[in-house]
Protein backbone atom coordinates (compact mmCIF):
# COMPACT_ATOMS: atom_id res chain seq x y z
CA UNK A 1 0.00 0.00 0.00
CA UNK A 2 1.40 3.40 -0.94
CA UNK A 3 1.90 6.24 1.51
CA UNK A 4 0.47 9.65 0.44
CA UNK A 5 2.17 12.55 2.12
CA UNK A 6 -0.22 14.04 4.37
CA UNK A 7 -0.96 17.90 4.91
CA UNK A 8 -2.29 17.59 8.16
CA UNK A 9 -3.07 21.89 7.53
CA UNK A 10 -5.41 20.74 4.93
CA UNK A 11 -7.46 18.75 7.18
CA UNK A 12 -7.81 20.71 9.98
CA UNK A 13 -8.87 23.49 7.37
CA UNK A 14 -11.73 20.91 5.55
CA UNK A 15 -12.74 19.86 8.93
CA UNK A 16 -12.94 23.12 10.54
CA UNK A 17 -15.34 24.16 7.15
CA UNK A 18 -17.28 20.74 7.90
CA UNK A 19 -17.66 21.45 11.59
CA UNK A 20 -20.32 23.62 10.54
CA UNK A 21 -24.12 23.12 9.37
CA UNK A 22 -24.09 26.50 7.00
CA UNK A 23 -21.33 25.89 5.72
CA UNK A 24 -21.68 22.24 4.65
CA UNK A 25 -24.58 23.07 3.11
CA UNK A 26 -23.01 25.98 1.38
CA UNK A 27 -20.49 23.77 0.39
CA UNK A 28 -22.81 21.15 -1.12
CA UNK A 29 -24.58 24.25 -3.05
CA UNK A 30 -21.56 25.07 -4.73
CA UNK A 31 -21.04 21.69 -6.09
CA UNK A 32 -24.05 22.87 -8.70
CA UNK A 33 -21.80 26.05 -9.63
CA UNK A 34 -20.61 29.77 -8.68
CA UNK A 35 -23.30 31.36 -7.25
CA UNK A 36 -23.60 34.81 -5.72
CA UNK A 37 -24.32 34.90 -1.99
CA UNK A 38 -27.86 37.02 -2.42
CA UNK A 39 -28.61 33.44 -4.59
CA UNK A 40 -27.25 31.20 -1.88
CA UNK A 41 -29.02 32.85 0.97
CA UNK A 42 -32.72 32.60 -0.82
CA UNK A 43 -31.77 28.71 -2.23
CA UNK A 44 -30.57 27.90 1.49
CA UNK A 45 -33.25 30.35 3.44
CA UNK A 46 -30.51 31.73 5.46
CA UNK A 47 -30.07 35.66 5.94
CA UNK A 48 -27.30 37.63 3.58
CA UNK A 49 -25.29 38.30 6.82
CA UNK A 50 -25.10 34.74 8.29
CA UNK A 51 -24.13 33.42 4.07
CA UNK A 52 -21.41 36.52 3.90
CA UNK A 53 -19.96 35.16 6.84
CA UNK A 54 -19.58 31.65 6.20
CA UNK A 55 -18.46 32.31 3.10
CA UNK A 56 -15.57 34.31 4.25
CA UNK A 57 -14.57 31.25 6.71
CA UNK A 58 -14.90 29.27 3.62
CA UNK A 59 -12.67 31.48 1.66
CA UNK A 60 -10.30 32.10 4.59
CA UNK A 61 -9.82 28.13 4.88
CA UNK A 62 -8.71 28.40 1.23
CA UNK A 63 -12.17 25.39 0.03
CA UNK A 64 -13.88 28.60 -1.61
CA UNK A 65 -12.63 31.12 -4.47
CA UNK A 66 -14.45 34.55 -5.21
CA UNK A 67 -14.54 36.27 -8.26
CA UNK A 68 -15.50 40.49 -8.91
CA UNK A 69 -17.90 40.65 -11.42
CA UNK A 70 -18.77 44.29 -11.30
CA UNK A 71 -20.37 45.79 -8.31
CA UNK A 72 -21.21 41.49 -7.22
CA UNK A 73 -19.07 38.68 -5.82
CA UNK A 74 -19.58 35.45 -7.26
CA UNK A 75 -18.41 32.10 -5.24
CA UNK A 76 -17.27 28.77 -6.36
CA UNK A 77 -15.10 25.88 -4.78
CA UNK A 78 -11.47 26.29 -5.18
CA UNK A 79 -10.39 23.18 -6.36
CA UNK A 80 -12.24 20.57 -8.79
CA UNK A 81 -10.89 17.61 -6.22
CA UNK A 82 -12.78 19.03 -3.40
CA UNK A 83 -16.03 18.78 -5.58
CA UNK A 84 -14.99 15.09 -6.25
CA UNK A 85 -14.50 14.46 -2.76
CA UNK A 86 -17.46 16.36 -1.47
CA UNK A 87 -19.32 14.17 -4.05
CA UNK A 88 -18.07 11.30 -2.34
CA UNK A 89 -18.67 12.14 0.99
CA UNK A 90 -22.75 13.15 0.31
CA UNK A 91 -22.67 9.97 -1.01
CA UNK A 92 -21.22 8.01 1.89
CA UNK A 93 -23.73 5.50 3.66
CA UNK A 94 -22.42 4.81 6.62
CA UNK A 95 -23.76 2.05 9.24
CA UNK A 96 -26.09 3.36 12.30
CA UNK A 97 -24.29 5.21 15.22
CA UNK A 98 -21.95 2.92 17.45
CA UNK A 99 -20.72 3.77 20.95
CA UNK A 100 -18.38 6.63 20.08
CA UNK A 101 -21.10 8.58 18.95
CA UNK A 102 -21.59 11.63 20.72
CA UNK A 103 -25.34 11.80 20.81
CA UNK A 104 -24.77 8.64 22.58
CA UNK A 105 -23.07 10.27 25.34
CA UNK A 106 -20.42 9.08 27.87
CA UNK A 107 -21.33 5.78 29.48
Amino acid sequence: MAVTALDSDAFTRVGTALADDTRRRLLVALLEGPAYPSELADTLQLSRPNVSNHLACLRGCGLVRSREEGRRVRYELADPRLAHALQDLCGLVLPPPGPCDPEEGDE
